[in-house]
């Protein structure tokens, strides 16, 4: 039977890890795995999970399964934080999954099961795993205009120009902020204009909200899902609890779907515990205890959104660090794109080469595509990485 399958090729992320790992260079720098880290390099465990955890640990008695949609209290703490008042409950399915991959995969199921053949718009470029993990499924994906590599601006007119030429019906997947890989997210005007093309050619919007928090604020970050809620009948939103709460090895996450009425809503929540029985049956619990407990008690929940807020601070203290250090090695080089991004993520802006050249001499790793993680810059070394930078562009 084995002796059929093919050898895979290493994951990109995974395999730099690996060599960052093996590099006996003291300075070396890892620019490429998608966790935050604090000024110290490491990936903390926040405090009000600490508190939280302590507090289930203590007051839990039971591990018995919690059913195909997770715990309630999660499930409508998740929907509160994503929705707030913009649309009725009724209206509306959320569910626990097993971190914000797996509940890309449930969307993606309830879409083919929904209709056999769906066309999927997603952004040029997109997260890495979008395309096998969305095309994988069996959805039909489709490129749209975004990232001006050129000048480092989001192509608003060409990318409203493509969703427009959209057959009525077609999904658009949108990130919500942190727009991964570019950083680079629509204003709220630009929101609105392409809302409106949204709501004019019936598209279905899929949106993933994996950094809730990283781009302005916990609140003002779901700007864009809560105006489409208020102006489409129909909807599918994502979220990622590992960035936001650091929960990334407890793998937890959400999926809502928005119907057009409360009649349909029942439909989809059958359709979609239906679905999820059928391919991991239950969601694991811990993580998403303490997001329910953090989000259901107002002192806790006040200290998470500080931490929220203080990570935002560090990755953009971190850009402007790095673009002023470039600017006094470099002037004749225009890096301010990396104070415009949002998040953890934006393009370094390198060609491949220059990639490959501040690896193999500096130490340096991040993908080819030159996408960086700017939470592996610290004020210790974002002087050798300017050196190593201005040393390899010239």
């Amino acid at each position: 039977m084995f002796e059929t399958l093919q050898t895979m090729p290493a994951d990109a992320i995974l395999g730099l890890i690996a060599e960052h790992r093996n590099d006996p260079r003291p300075e070396k720098i890892d620019l490429g795995v998608g966790v935050f880290r604090d000024a110290q390099g490491q990936t903390p465990i926040l405090n009000s999970v600490k508190t939280a955890e302590t507090r289930l640990l203590e007051s839990q008695a039971s591990k018995a399964y919690l059913g195909t949609a997770g715990a309630p209290e999660f499930n409508a703490a998740m929907q509160a934080l994503t929705f707030a008042d913009a649309v009725s409950g009724d209206r509306l399915v959320t569910i626990q999954t097993p971190g914000g991959s797996g509940s890309l995969r449930v969307a993606a199921g309830i879409l083919l099961r929904a209709r056999e053949s769906v066309s999927v718009w997603v952004s040029e470029p997109t997260w890495a795993n979008h395309v096998p993990l969305l095309g994988g499924a069996g959805l039909d994906l489709k490129p749209y205009p975004y990232y001006d590599t050129g000048n480092h601006v989001i192509n608003v007119e060409a990318m409203i120009d493509a969703l427009r030429a959209a057959p009525q019906g077609d999904v658009v997947l949108l990130h919500a902020c942190c727009h991964n890989p570019s950083g680079i997210d629509p204003t709220e005007d630009e929101w609105r204009a392409i809302i409106d093309v949204i709501v004019e050619r019936e598209l279905l919007p899929f949106i993933d909200m994996a950094y809730q928090g990283f781009a302005r604020g916990v609140d003002e970050d779901a700007f864009a899902i809560r105006e489409l809620a208020r102006r489409v009948p129909e909807l599918i939103v994502c979220n990622s609890c590992s960035k936001n709460f650091g929960l990334y090895r407890d793998r937890v996450g959400s999926v809502s779907f928005l119907a057009a009425d409360p009649a349909t809503r029942d439909t989809v929540d059958s359709q979609v515990n239906n679905y999820v029985r059928t391919i991991y049956s239950m969601p694991p619990d811990h993580g998403a205890a303490v997001v329910g407990m953090i989000l259901g008690d107002a002192e806790l929940r006040a200290e998470w959104v500080g931490e929220v807020d203080a990570m935002r601070e560090r990755l953009e203290s971190m850009r402007v660090l790095l673009n002023d250090a470039l600017i006094e090695r470099n002037p004749a080089r225009d890096f301010s794109h990396l104070v415009r991004a949002n998040g953890m993520f934006c393009f370094l802006g390198v060609t491949p080469d220059e990639v490959r050249q501040l690896k193999q001499d500096y130490g340096v790793y991040m993908v080819d595509s030159s996408r960086i993680n700017v939470a592996g810059i610290t004020e210790q070394n974002v002087g050798y990485l300017a050196d190593a930078i201005a040393a390899v562009v010239g």
